[in-house]
């Protein structure tokens, strides 16, 4: 999904290729935990202030995509259950690996992106009660008109005792989250937003409005009991909170 990559780095992509961006940056400074490969630092990424050492050059990873591998090896049973997963806004990093993994029966679906199975709108989710384990849905309800709507059909398609993860940007020293509907300007949705296309920015209340449609909600502070030796050598967001969406 190129959208997970920075408009800046697709001219080297396809002048150099990512082999050669990737040898060139190889070290022992930064791991990524996905593709398990050590560089000297990760590439610069962001929209308006690029975060410097953030992205990998082979499996394309985020600091919260690092991080989320991480949850899903040390605090679940993604990698050793039989499970039927869906994958909402399928992150470039994790499509190829996901759907080869023996244990997972892998449906990635998305509004727009041609790398989905299926198209379709997350307020109107086209598969039947309770046909899911898992659903992966990340960045994604900061986008949407009515993210309590979105959040109850990722609820409903999950069978009894399955479990999301929704991650979406947070600004932890706000205890609403903040929104209007009235404000359309993209320059304004920036300033507000943090972004031009997004509708709110979600504050500490983030996990109440998973509860309002219907989760049963732990909000995992994994990565604070992380040494900081492993948040820096993996690159990882050191104060987010991860949303462990169950099902009751």
């Amino acid at each position: 999904m190129l959208r997970h990559v920075p408009r800046k780095y697709l001219q080297y992509f396809s002048h150099y290729g990512l082999r050669f961006i990737s040898l060139f940056m190889r070290g022992n400074k930064v791991e990524c935990p996905i593709c398990e490969i050590s560089y000297r630092k990760f590439l610069p990424y962001g929209r308006l202030n690029p975060r410097p050492n953030a992205l990998c050059p082979d499996s394309l990873s985020l600091e919260r995509h690092r991080l989320m591998w991480l949850y899903l090896k040390e605090k679940t049973n993604f990698f050793q259950a039989d499970l039927k997963l869906l994958h909402i806004a399928p992150e470039l990093c994790f499509i190829k690996i996901f759907k080869s993994m023996p244990n997972i029966d892998y449906t990635s679906a998305d509004l727009e992106s041609p790398l989905a199975d299926v198209k379709m709108d997350v307020h109107e989710i086209p598969f039947e009660d309770n046909s899911f384990d898992v659903v992966f849905c990340n960045h994604v309800m900061e986008h949407v008109d009515d993210d309590i709507k979105a959040m109850s059909e990722i609820n409903r398609v999950l069978k009894p005792g399955g479990w999301a993860i929704i991650q979406s940007p947070q600004d932890y020293s706000n205890e609403v989250t903040l929104e209007d509907p009235s404000i359309t300007d993209p320059k304004e949705r920036e300033r507000l937003y943090w972004q031009s296309d997004h509708v709110r920015l979600y504050g500490l209340d983030y996990g109440k409005r998973l509860e309002k449609a219907g989760f049963q909600v732990t909000e995992d502070r994994f990565v604070m009991d992380l040494p900081d030796s492993v948040i820096e050598r993996y690159r990882l967001p050191a104060n987010e909170i991860i949303y462990f969406c169950a099902k009751g």
